[in-house]
């Protein structure tokens, strides 16, 4: 069975969610939300994690956390583990509680803190559970706009001096953010993730890529590692087919697909070389694979430029 690969080191700052299995409700009263920040204050006493920001939704949950020590999976068993043991013992039942292993994606918090922190509190109004954010009390979404008081393990401070120095200006321009009607169904920032595990320019994945990942010996079950690995450059694909392909419509189509399948580049990095969006890149990729499945002579291109860049 495939694993997620974790990438640890001293600040690495992550979007983290985790799901009840079979996707059935982990939270059935009160007292189990209160319990589980009860957990995540403790991660902060024990393991130094810092939490930007959560929410408990019904069956899952997103934190933002920023990790000092490079301690994540220590964190994690903490949190999922003595919550699970809680929730069990409580109605004397010996199953699992989350689905499968959690979801850790590496953030460039420089680009991404703000937008990953309005994506954790709309996750109400997208499940339509509230109109407006601040009316759900289970996210730190109220916290950020001045309405409670900050738990001593909430670190609000960094996501909020994006907007401005002064905190009550801060607070105001972080809820004017989050509010904006047309961002509220926006794609998810998690849509930019290079091989289901990091979030950033590529100039940071490549970096990441090559200070923790170069070297490690490969894995089958950790199939992220060799996308991360051997991934090639935007650059040599386009080179590529140019070599392979004359007719420049074919050519940016087999780029755009090529970049998106194998590069492991973000689709904003990809659609700035076409003047494309990242709807416009998926678009162009979901068109192409159409054409693919009808077509054996664009089928042996595709092999071609794929067997040249792997």
């Amino acid at each position: 069975m495939a694993r997620p690969l974790r990438i640890t080191f001293p600040g690495a700052f992550y979007h983290v969610a985790s799901r009840g299995n079979e996707r059935k409700t982990i939270y059935k009263s009160k007292r189990d939300r209160e319990k589980f920040l009860e957990y995540l204050g403790e991660a902060h006493e024990r393991y130094g994690a810092i939490i930007h920001a959560y929410c408990l939704m019904s069956n899952y949950y997103h934190i933002l956390i920023e990790t000092p020590d490079a301690n994540l999976p220590q964190i994690m068993k903490h949190l999922n583990g003595s919550y699970t043991t809680y929730f069990n013992v409580k109605r004397k039942r010996y199953c699992y509680l989350f689905q499968g292993r959690y979801k850790a994606i590496l953030v460039f918090k420089d680009d991404y803190a703000m937008e990953l922190a309005r994506y954790i509190h709309l996750n109400p109004v997208r499940a339509a559970m509230v109109e407006d954010p601040e009316d759900f009390p289970w996210s730190s979404h109220r916290v950020y706009i001045g309405k409670e008081k900050a738990p001593e393990w909430l670190e609000t401070s960094f996501v909020l001096g994006c907007f401005s120095e002064r905190l009550r200006s801060a607070q105001q321009a972080f809820a004017a953010f989050v509010s904006d009607k047309k961002r509220i169904h926006a794609p998810s920032p998690l849509e930019k993730v290079s091989a289901a595990t990091i979030l950033g320019p590529e100039s940071f994945v490549e970096g990441i890529s090559k200070k923790y990942l170069e070297g490690r010996r490969s894995d089958p079950e950790l199939p992220a590692l060799k996308a991360l690995q051997s991934r090639p450059s935007l650059d040599l694909i386009s080179q590529v087919v140019h070599e392979v392909v004359n007719d420049p419509n074919l050519a940016r189509k087999l780029e755009i697909y090529l970049m998106k399948k194998y590069s492991g580049a973000p689709l904003k990095a990809i659609g700035r070389h076409f003047g494309l969006g990242t709807s416009g890149v998926s678009k162009v990729c979901q068109r192409f694979e159409m054409e693919l499945q009808n077509d054996r002579k664009l089928n042996k291109v595709l092999m071609e430029a794929r067997g040249l860049i792997q």
